[in-house]
């Protein structure tokens, strides 16, 4: 068994039972306790649980979140992967949003510099990379700084959504499931997420494979809201189906 599929596995069973031990995984996958130690450092960097004394809970049981540095140290090959296949749901010109995230922010280092397009953020760290495009009319919206996520949030963020109608907004989550849609551990973020989806034609999600299967305090869309899901080749293709079952087209890059 590989790496990754055992850290899988170990995230479902953390997932099923609420907590897992050390000893008995290092058993029940036939390696070393330190093996399995790594193993959880992956998942718990991945955002996916917490380590705990001889073991791990997964986060969905603390409501944690991890920070934006956290999560954009880990998936970075499959993150940009992702953000490299949204380039096709560009429009050739117009508008577009792009939601505060670690995948996301893939997606601004690599929009083309031979398209003259309006970009609306709510990210000061995004704003600030594509105000140096001259090809990019670059659209900020104001609100309270989340220091976790350093997305702007509330109603002066939100306001200017209402008067907006984008042509394709790319959104992030920290969870997705067939069952519940899209969550996130923050209510001001889930509303904010919410009228960015509802301010644009279509929305693209670009989400690597560790995210589904997560559900967090806050839901802010259902499948069904999605046009695109952009993902990794690591998402099983049972998953894949389900999510696609629910409406979105699902990509695996």
């Amino acid at each position: 068994m590989y790496a990754e599929e055992r850290q899988q596995e170990i995230l479902r069973r953390t997932r099923d039972a609420g907590r897992v031990d050390v000893v008995t995984l290092a058993e029940d996958f036939g390696v070393t306790m330190e093996t399995i130690r790594r193993d959880l450092t992956v998942l718990e960097r991945a955002g996916t649980l917490r380590r705990v004394h001889g073991g791990a809970i997964p986060v969905e049981r603390l409501g944690f979140e991890p920070a934006l540095a956290a999560r954009d140290a880990v998936m970075t090959a499959e993150k940009e992967r992702i953000a490299k296949a949204a380039l096709a749901e560009l429009p050739a010109d117009g508008s577009i949003i792009i939601d505060a995230g670690s995948t996301t922010g893939r997606l601004v280092q690599v929009l083309p510099s031979d398209r003259e397009l309006t970009v609306i953020v709510n990210s000061p760290p995004l704003a600030t990379i594509l105000a140096t495009r001259s090809n990019l009319s670059v659209i900020m919206l104001g609100g309270r700084v989340r220091g976790r996520t350093l997305a702007t949030v509330d109603d002066w963020a939100m306001q200017p959504l209402a008067r907006m109608r984008v042509d394709v907004a790319f959104m992030a989550t920290n969870g997705i499931s067939a069952d519940v849609g899209l969550t996130t551990p923050d209510p001001a973020e889930a509303a904010m997420k919410q009228s960015m989806i509802a301010a644009a034609q279509r929305a693209v999600l670009l989400v690597d494979h560790t995210k589904v299967g997560n559900d967090y305090l806050a839901k802010f869309a259902s499948l069904s809201d999605i046009s695109v899901l952009i993902t990794d080749t690591g998402l099983d293709s049972g998953l894949a189906a389900d999510l696609a079952a629910a409406g979105p087209e699902v990509v695996r890059v």
